[in-house]
């Protein structure tokens, strides 16, 4: 084994992938697949989970280290099943990645419907970070693993955006737990960090950064743009690399608590 391997191989560890067939979520999980761990992808979907595992349709080494499982990562029996499942197929996971989460649009703050932002926060911070984190550490606590969380915090953990008011409460929220958590869990050798992408185009909020109509940006984009040192939007593939060193014990064995912005330098703008 050379050095790199020794420092981010991940081979014989498991990992699981909360949202792991997202878009977000399919890079991260790609990136443990090939830094060797065995990856349980979690999500609420079948057709987005088989959507997944078609990628390795050609790659039977790396099918071998998958295990999709359909979970409500807002209730706690099922992800205690799905834990179970995941420890009985490989085994202890030792990596937790909580990628679920997303945004409904975008509206002034008088127009909020209380419900809706219920939902978001939820489908963000409970499903998102709550319930997997309870459980996984927990389970880890009991058997002294070692084990390493990354959650999914934004540019809005740290500046509010205008309009989206359940998401900025939620990821601002993510952050904090992440640091909370962090220093509750140290004692246990539990490591507990977050990555917080910038602006990459997706299915969420695509049609707020680009006119569909004319494929310029939107006002937003402009903004986006103007403010971030690189001049560009994020590629997904750029967080792959993030993945795996805040993974990897023998990487970042001596990181918890922060939360690392893969943004083109949007948080470090100035004038």
């Amino acid at each position: 084994m050379n050095y790199l391997e020794e420092i981010f191989s991940l081979e014989g560890q498991t990992a699981v992938v909360s949202g792991g067939a997202g878009a977000i979520g399919t890079i991260m999980s790609d990136a443990l697949l090939q830094a060797g761990a065995n990856v349980a992808v979690w999500s609420r979907t079948k057709s987005s989970l088989n959507i997944f595992a078609q990628r390795y349709s050609d790659r039977p080494e790396l099918l071998d280290k998958l295990l999709t499982t359909e979970v409500n990562t807002s209730d706690e029996r099922s992800v205690e099943r799905a834990f179970d499942e995941a420890v009985s197929h490989f085994a202890m996971p030792e990596i937790l990645i909580n990628g679920v989460g997303g945004n409904r649009g975008k509206k002034p703050f008088v127009d909020i419907e209380v419900e809706e932002f219920k939902d978001i926060l939820d489908l963000n911070l409970i499903a998102g970070l709550v319930v997997p984190t309870k459980i996984f550490c927990r389970r880890w606590i009991d058997e002294t693993v070692k084990g390493s969380i990354i959650n999914l915090t934004s540019m809005t953990s740290y500046n509010p955006l205008s309009g989206v008011w359940a998401y900025n409460a939620a990821k601002s929220a993510t952050l904090n737990l992440t640091m909370a958590t962090a220093n509750e869990f140290a004692e246990y050798g539990i490591r507990v960090n977050a990555i917080a992408p910038g602006f990459f185009l997706g299915k969420q909020n695509k049609a707020l950064l680009i006119d569909e109509k004319t494929g310029e940006y939107t006002e937003r984009g402009k903004a986006v743009i103007d403010r971030t040192p690189f001049k560009r939007f994020g590629e997904v593939s750029e967080l792959a690399g993030a993945t795996v060193f805040l993974a990897s014990k023998e990487a970042s064995g001596f990181i918890t608590g922060v939360s690392l912005p893969i943004d083109g330098g949007y948080l470090v703008h100035n004038i």
